[in-house]
Protein backbone atom coordinates (compact mmCIF):
# COMPACT_ATOMS: atom_id res chain seq x y z
CA UNK A 1 0.00 0.00 0.00
CA UNK A 2 2.73 2.78 0.79
CA UNK A 3 4.34 2.16 -2.69
CA UNK A 4 0.98 3.06 -4.32
CA UNK A 5 0.05 5.61 -2.34
CA UNK A 6 3.58 7.11 -3.19
CA UNK A 7 3.46 6.08 -6.96
CA UNK A 8 -0.12 8.08 -6.70
CA UNK A 9 1.35 11.25 -4.32
CA UNK A 10 4.17 12.88 -6.66
CA UNK A 11 2.40 13.21 -9.93
CA UNK A 12 0.76 16.98 -10.44
CA UNK A 13 -3.11 16.82 -11.19
CA UNK A 14 -4.51 20.47 -9.70
CA UNK A 15 -8.03 20.41 -10.32
CA UNK A 16 -9.47 20.67 -14.30
CA UNK A 17 -5.39 19.93 -14.78
CA UNK A 18 -5.88 16.26 -14.36
CA UNK A 19 -4.00 14.11 -17.14
CA UNK A 20 -0.73 13.23 -15.55
CA UNK A 21 -2.24 11.67 -12.44
CA UNK A 22 -4.85 10.10 -15.14
CA UNK A 23 -1.92 8.83 -17.05
CA UNK A 24 -0.19 6.89 -14.00
CA UNK A 25 -3.58 5.29 -12.98
CA UNK A 26 -4.69 3.88 -16.71
CA UNK A 27 -1.17 2.31 -16.38
CA UNK A 28 -1.91 1.07 -13.46
CA UNK A 29 -5.54 -0.13 -14.07
CA UNK A 30 -5.09 -1.80 -17.40
CA UNK A 31 -3.78 -5.14 -16.63
CA UNK A 32 -6.20 -5.02 -13.68
CA UNK A 33 -9.35 -4.20 -15.42
CA UNK A 34 -11.58 -5.33 -19.05
CA UNK A 35 -12.19 -1.49 -20.27
CA UNK A 36 -10.40 1.98 -18.92
CA UNK A 37 -11.97 5.26 -20.56
CA UNK A 38 -11.45 8.70 -20.11
CA UNK A 39 -14.35 10.89 -20.98
CA UNK A 40 -14.44 14.55 -21.73
CA UNK A 41 -13.97 15.30 -18.11
CA UNK A 42 -11.08 13.52 -17.83
CA UNK A 43 -12.39 11.13 -15.74
CA UNK A 44 -10.91 7.69 -15.58
CA UNK A 45 -13.28 4.68 -16.17
CA UNK A 46 -12.22 1.37 -15.47
CA UNK A 47 -14.39 -1.32 -15.62
CA UNK A 48 -14.10 -5.02 -14.52
CA UNK A 49 -17.25 -7.09 -16.21
CA UNK A 50 -19.45 -9.22 -13.82
CA UNK A 51 -21.93 -11.72 -14.51
CA UNK A 52 -24.85 -10.95 -16.91
CA UNK A 53 -27.91 -9.36 -15.23
CA UNK A 54 -25.79 -8.64 -12.08
CA UNK A 55 -25.00 -4.84 -10.25
CA UNK A 56 -23.65 -2.20 -11.65
CA UNK A 57 -21.42 -0.77 -8.91
CA UNK A 58 -20.02 2.33 -9.15
CA UNK A 59 -16.48 3.40 -7.00
CA UNK A 60 -15.20 6.69 -6.99
CA UNK A 61 -11.92 8.97 -6.02
CA UNK A 62 -11.25 12.01 -7.17
CA UNK A 63 -7.50 12.98 -8.65
CA UNK A 64 -7.27 16.29 -8.29
CA UNK A 65 -5.92 18.44 -5.57
CA UNK A 66 -6.63 22.24 -4.63
CA UNK A 67 -4.08 24.89 -6.11
CA UNK A 68 -3.26 28.33 -6.96
CA UNK A 69 -4.30 29.93 -10.60
CA UNK A 70 -2.25 32.58 -11.72
CA UNK A 71 -4.33 35.80 -12.47
CA UNK A 72 -1.09 38.29 -12.78
CA UNK A 73 2.10 39.43 -12.03
CA UNK A 74 3.26 42.88 -10.76
CA UNK A 75 6.06 45.34 -12.13
CA UNK A 76 8.73 43.00 -10.19
CA UNK A 77 7.83 39.86 -11.16
CA UNK A 78 5.43 38.55 -8.63
CA UNK A 79 2.76 36.04 -9.41
CA UNK A 80 -0.67 37.09 -8.10
CA UNK A 81 -3.05 34.20 -7.60
CA UNK A 82 -6.27 32.89 -6.44
CA UNK A 83 -7.32 29.80 -4.76
CA UNK A 84 -8.20 26.43 -6.55
CA UNK A 85 -10.68 24.73 -3.94
CA UNK A 86 -10.42 25.22 -0.41
CA UNK A 87 -7.58 26.81 0.90
CA UNK A 88 -6.98 28.37 4.37
CA UNK A 89 -5.02 31.27 4.09
CA UNK A 90 -2.58 30.08 7.24
CA UNK A 91 -2.11 26.75 5.70
CA UNK A 92 0.03 28.90 2.75
CA UNK A 93 2.24 30.79 3.80
CA UNK A 94 5.79 30.42 2.34
CA UNK A 95 5.16 27.06 1.29
CA UNK A 96 6.93 25.34 -1.79
CA UNK A 97 4.70 25.18 -4.72
CA UNK A 98 5.15 23.83 -8.07
CA UNK A 99 3.46 24.50 -11.78
CA UNK A 100 2.77 21.51 -14.14
CA UNK A 101 5.70 23.15 -16.37
CA UNK A 102 8.00 22.34 -13.69
CA UNK A 103 8.34 26.13 -12.44
CA UNK A 104 9.01 26.44 -8.87
CA UNK A 105 8.47 29.35 -6.35
CA UNK A 106 7.17 30.00 -3.01
CA UNK A 107 4.11 31.18 -1.91
CA UNK A 108 4.14 33.96 0.73
CA UNK A 109 1.94 36.84 1.43
CA UNK A 110 2.56 40.64 1.15
CA UNK A 111 1.05 41.29 4.71
CA UNK A 112 3.58 39.60 7.78
CA UNK A 113 0.05 38.56 9.00
CA UNK A 114 0.68 34.82 10.07
CA UNK A 115 -2.29 35.06 12.10
CA UNK A 116 -4.86 35.33 9.52
CA UNK A 117 -7.34 32.73 8.63
CA UNK A 118 -9.36 33.12 5.73
CA UNK A 119 -10.05 31.75 2.38
CA UNK A 120 -9.11 35.50 1.16
CA UNK A 121 -6.27 34.69 -1.27
CA UNK A 122 -6.07 38.82 -2.06
CA UNK A 123 -2.21 39.42 -0.35
CA UNK A 124 -1.23 36.34 -1.41
CA UNK A 125 1.76 35.87 -4.11
CA UNK A 126 4.40 33.17 -5.75
CA UNK A 127 8.03 34.38 -5.73
CA UNK A 128 9.33 32.64 -8.38
CA UNK A 129 12.64 34.48 -8.83
CA UNK A 130 11.36 36.54 -11.70
CA UNK A 131 12.94 39.87 -12.03
CA UNK A 132 10.01 41.58 -13.58
CA UNK A 133 6.18 41.29 -15.07
CA UNK A 134 7.14 40.38 -18.61
CA UNK A 135 10.15 37.76 -17.33
CA UNK A 136 7.37 36.62 -14.95
CA UNK A 137 4.51 35.68 -17.57
CA UNK A 138 7.30 33.95 -20.06
CA UNK A 139 7.87 31.19 -17.52
CA UNK A 140 4.25 31.05 -16.50
CA UNK A 141 1.39 31.74 -17.96
CA UNK A 142 -2.28 33.57 -16.46
CA UNK A 143 -4.13 30.48 -16.00
CA UNK A 144 -1.66 28.04 -14.99
CA UNK A 145 -1.95 26.82 -11.48
CA UNK A 146 0.91 26.03 -9.06
CA UNK A 147 0.32 23.05 -6.23
CA UNK A 148 1.95 22.40 -2.63
CA UNK A 149 5.27 20.67 -4.31
CA UNK A 150 5.35 16.71 -3.71
CA UNK A 151 7.54 15.73 -0.44
CA UNK A 152 5.79 12.63 1.12
CA UNK A 153 7.93 11.64 3.89
CA UNK A 154 6.98 8.65 6.69
CA UNK A 155 6.35 9.44 10.38
CA UNK A 156 6.69 7.21 13.52
CA UNK A 157 4.06 4.29 13.58
CA UNK A 158 3.35 4.21 10.09
CA UNK A 159 1.50 7.27 9.72
CA UNK A 160 2.55 9.08 6.00
CA UNK A 161 2.36 12.70 5.54
CA UNK A 162 2.59 14.67 1.87
CA UNK A 163 0.13 17.07 -0.04
CA UNK A 164 -2.03 15.42 -2.50
CA UNK A 165 -3.16 12.84 0.19
CA UNK A 166 -6.75 14.28 -0.44
CA UNK A 167 -7.37 12.55 -2.54
CA UNK A 168 -4.83 10.46 -3.92
CA UNK A 169 -5.06 8.45 -0.56
CA UNK A 170 -8.97 7.17 -1.76
CA UNK A 171 -7.15 6.17 -5.65
CA UNK A 172 -4.67 4.45 -3.92
CA UNK A 173 -7.36 2.63 -1.97
CA UNK A 174 -9.34 2.03 -4.91
CA UNK A 175 -6.55 0.79 -6.86
CA UNK A 176 -5.36 -1.70 -4.22
CA UNK A 177 -8.69 -3.37 -3.36
CA UNK A 178 -8.41 -3.77 -7.34
CA UNK A 179 -5.59 -5.39 -7.04
CA UNK A 180 -7.11 -8.09 -4.25
CA UNK A 181 -10.78 -8.09 -5.95
CA UNK A 182 -10.15 -11.26 -8.39
CA UNK A 183 -13.33 -12.41 -10.08
CA UNK A 184 -16.73 -10.65 -8.85
CA UNK A 185 -20.30 -11.59 -9.47
CA UNK A 186 -21.14 -7.57 -9.97
CA UNK A 187 -19.91 -5.17 -12.95
CA UNK A 188 -17.66 -2.69 -10.89
CA UNK A 189 -16.76 0.80 -12.66
CA UNK A 190 -13.72 2.23 -10.58
CA UNK A 191 -13.87 6.17 -11.10
CA UNK A 192 -10.75 8.45 -10.77
CA UNK A 193 -12.81 11.44 -10.88
CA UNK A 194 -11.76 15.26 -11.97
CA UNK A 195 -12.87 18.49 -10.64
CA UNK A 196 -14.20 17.29 -6.97
CA UNK A 197 -12.78 20.00 -4.97
CA UNK A 198 -14.88 22.81 -7.16
CA UNK A 199 -18.32 21.08 -6.74
CA UNK A 200 -17.91 17.22 -7.30
CA UNK A 201 -18.24 17.80 -11.10
CA UNK A 202 -16.21 14.96 -12.84
CA UNK A 203 -18.63 12.42 -10.57
CA UNK A 204 -21.88 13.90 -11.66
CA UNK A 205 -20.66 13.41 -15.42
CA UNK A 206 -19.36 9.81 -14.73
CA UNK A 207 -22.07 8.70 -12.64
CA UNK A 208 -24.43 9.77 -15.71
CA UNK A 209 -22.66 8.12 -18.25
CA UNK A 210 -22.01 4.47 -15.79
CA UNK A 211 -25.46 4.31 -14.44
CA UNK A 212 -24.67 2.86 -11.07
CA UNK A 213 -27.34 0.87 -8.47
CA UNK A 214 -24.93 1.41 -5.79
CA UNK A 215 -22.12 4.15 -5.63
CA UNK A 216 -19.19 4.30 -2.73
CA UNK A 217 -16.85 7.37 -2.64
CA UNK A 218 -13.75 6.96 -1.52
CA UNK A 219 -11.67 10.22 0.21
CA UNK A 220 -10.06 11.89 3.49
CA UNK A 221 -11.71 13.12 5.77
CA UNK A 222 -10.79 15.62 9.49
CA UNK A 223 -9.49 13.57 11.82
CA UNK A 224 -10.16 15.01 15.25
CA UNK A 225 -7.14 13.47 17.42
CA UNK A 226 -4.74 17.00 17.36
CA UNK A 227 -4.36 18.69 20.72
CA UNK A 228 -7.15 21.20 20.52
CA UNK A 229 -8.32 20.23 17.31
CA UNK A 230 -11.76 20.39 16.09
CA UNK A 231 -14.05 18.32 17.76
CA UNK A 232 -14.60 15.05 15.37
CA UNK A 233 -14.80 11.67 15.99
CA UNK A 234 -12.31 9.93 13.91
CA UNK A 235 -8.78 9.48 14.60
CA UNK A 236 -5.88 8.49 12.33
CA UNK A 237 -4.46 4.81 12.92
CA UNK A 238 -7.89 3.50 14.31
CA UNK A 239 -9.35 2.11 11.43
CA UNK A 240 -11.33 2.94 7.84
CA UNK A 241 -13.75 5.23 8.14
CA UNK A 242 -17.64 4.27 7.43
CA UNK A 243 -19.66 7.39 6.78
CA UNK A 244 -22.62 8.05 7.83
CA UNK A 245 -23.49 11.91 6.93
CA UNK A 246 -21.95 14.76 5.57
CA UNK A 247 -22.97 18.16 3.87
CA UNK A 248 -23.36 16.24 0.30
CA UNK A 249 -24.99 13.30 1.22
CA UNK A 250 -26.87 11.13 4.09
CA UNK A 251 -25.18 7.23 3.29
CA UNK A 252 -27.96 4.37 2.47
CA UNK A 253 -28.55 2.37 5.96
CA UNK A 254 -28.36 -0.90 3.79
CA UNK A 255 -24.83 0.55 2.51
CA UNK A 256 -23.54 1.12 6.03
CA UNK A 257 -24.82 -2.06 7.65
CA UNK A 258 -23.12 -3.94 4.08
CA UNK A 259 -19.53 -2.65 4.98
CA UNK A 260 -19.85 -2.94 8.83
CA UNK A 261 -20.69 -6.51 7.71
CA UNK A 262 -17.91 -6.98 5.76
CA UNK A 263 -15.74 -5.39 8.04
CA UNK A 264 -16.90 -8.16 10.97
CA UNK A 265 -16.44 -10.63 8.51
CA UNK A 266 -13.05 -9.29 7.70
CA UNK A 267 -11.98 -8.85 11.79
CA UNK A 268 -11.46 -5.27 10.46
CA UNK A 269 -12.04 -2.39 13.31
CA UNK A 270 -14.02 0.64 11.75
CA UNK A 271 -14.93 4.18 12.81
CA UNK A 272 -18.42 5.73 12.14
CA UNK A 273 -17.99 8.83 10.57
CA UNK A 274 -20.35 12.26 10.75
CA UNK A 275 -19.23 14.93 9.30
CA UNK A 276 -20.69 18.41 9.44
CA UNK A 277 -19.17 20.25 6.60
CA UNK A 278 -17.55 19.07 3.78
CA UNK A 279 -19.03 16.35 0.69
CA UNK A 280 -17.18 13.80 -1.65
CA UNK A 281 -18.35 12.39 -4.95
CA UNK A 282 -21.01 9.99 -2.82
CA UNK A 283 -23.00 13.66 -2.97
CA UNK A 284 -22.74 13.93 -7.05
CA UNK A 285 -23.89 9.97 -7.00
CA UNK A 286 -26.71 9.92 -4.95
CA UNK A 287 -28.78 12.65 -7.28
CA UNK A 288 -28.16 11.60 -10.41
CA UNK A 289 -30.92 10.26 -12.82
CA UNK A 290 -33.48 8.33 -10.90
CA UNK A 291 -31.16 8.31 -7.45
CA UNK A 292 -28.51 5.97 -6.16
CA UNK A 293 -27.96 3.82 -3.24
CA UNK A 294 -24.45 5.69 -1.77
CA UNK A 295 -21.86 4.91 0.86
CA UNK A 296 -18.57 6.36 1.76
CA UNK A 297 -15.22 4.98 3.14
CA UNK A 298 -13.13 7.41 4.29
CA UNK A 299 -9.50 7.22 5.55
CA UNK A 300 -8.97 9.67 8.77
CA UNK A 301 -6.43 12.93 8.00
CA UNK A 302 -4.52 15.10 9.70
CA UNK A 303 -4.00 18.88 7.97
CA UNK A 304 -6.56 18.27 5.49
CA UNK A 305 -5.46 21.01 2.64
CA UNK A 306 -2.44 21.53 3.65
CA UNK A 307 0.89 20.85 2.39
CA UNK A 308 1.35 18.15 5.09
CA UNK A 309 -2.09 15.77 4.90
CA UNK A 310 -0.97 13.06 7.17
CA UNK A 311 -2.85 9.19 7.05
CA UNK A 312 -2.14 5.90 8.50
CA UNK A 313 -0.77 3.55 5.87
CA UNK A 314 -2.53 0.60 7.67
CA UNK A 315 -6.34 2.48 7.44
CA UNK A 316 -5.94 2.52 4.10
CA UNK A 317 -4.93 -0.93 3.44
CA UNK A 318 -7.71 -2.02 5.76
CA UNK A 319 -10.21 0.50 4.03
CA UNK A 320 -8.47 -1.64 0.39
CA UNK A 321 -9.66 -5.24 2.17
CA UNK A 322 -12.74 -3.76 3.38
CA UNK A 323 -13.63 -2.22 -0.18
CA UNK A 324 -12.93 -5.57 -1.97
CA UNK A 325 -15.03 -7.72 0.22
CA UNK A 326 -17.78 -5.22 0.06
CA UNK A 327 -18.26 -5.04 -3.21
CA UNK A 328 -18.04 -9.15 -3.49
CA UNK A 329 -21.31 -9.24 -1.09
CA UNK A 330 -22.44 -5.90 -0.46
CA UNK A 331 -25.21 -7.74 1.83
CA UNK A 332 -28.54 -6.88 0.49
Amino acid sequence: MKDMLLKFLNPYGATGHEEPIAQVIRETARPLVDAVETDALGNVICIKKGRAGARRIMVSAHMDHIGFVVTGADEKGFLRVHNVGGIRKRNSLNRHVVFENGVHGVLSNEIEDFSADDNKMTNLFIDIGAANREQALAAVEIGDVAVYAPDAFELQNGLLASPAMDDRAGCAVAMRALEMLGDCENEIAFVFSTQEEVGLRGAKAATYAVDPQIGVALDVTPAGDTPKGDKLCVEVGKGPCIKILDRGSISSPKLVRGMEAAAERLGIATQREVLTGGATDAGAMQTTRGGVYVGTISIACRYVHSACETISVEDCENAAKLLAEFLRDPGF
